[in-house]
């Protein structure tokens, strides 16, 4: 498993970890049903806390991308909880539309911006 942390990044590590195995998933490097390494495994691999690992997993767990397996430990599961992705989702483009009018960003701007970042991951539909 490859995972890229930017130890002089102002963002946690355990949100960069969060969204390493989500681009992960959008990009095709895990798929439903892949066991994530343990706990310990990846912090040790990457040279983190254990408890940051822990977070990012819970996180993950919370926000409906992995389910926890007693004997198998983190495995991937986005088609869970779609319904709720849908409504997070909708929540935090808002945001980030409402941040690109500010900045005199168009709608035609922002549909490139949408299809440029959907053609990285494969052209999902």
């Amino acid at each position: 498993m490859y995972i890229e942390i930017d130890f002089s990044s102002d963002e946690a590590l355990y949100i960069q970890l969060r969204n390493q195995i989500i681009l992960g998933i959008a990009t095709n490097r895990f798929h439903e049903g892949d066991v994530l390494p343990s706990v310990r495994q990846l912090a040790d691999t990457i040279g983190i806390n254990m408890h940051t690992v822990n977070k990012a997993y819970t996180v993950l767990k919370q926000e409906g991308y992995v389910k926890v397996d007693r004997r198998k430990g983190a495995v991937i599961a986005v088609d869970e909880g779609k319904k709720q992705a849908m409504l997070d989702v909708r929540d935090e483009l808002r945001v980030l539309l409402a941040k690109a009018s500010c900045k005199n960003i168009s709608r035609e701007e922002v549909h490139a911006l949408i299809d440029e970042i959907y053609e990285e991951y494969g052209g999902l539909e």
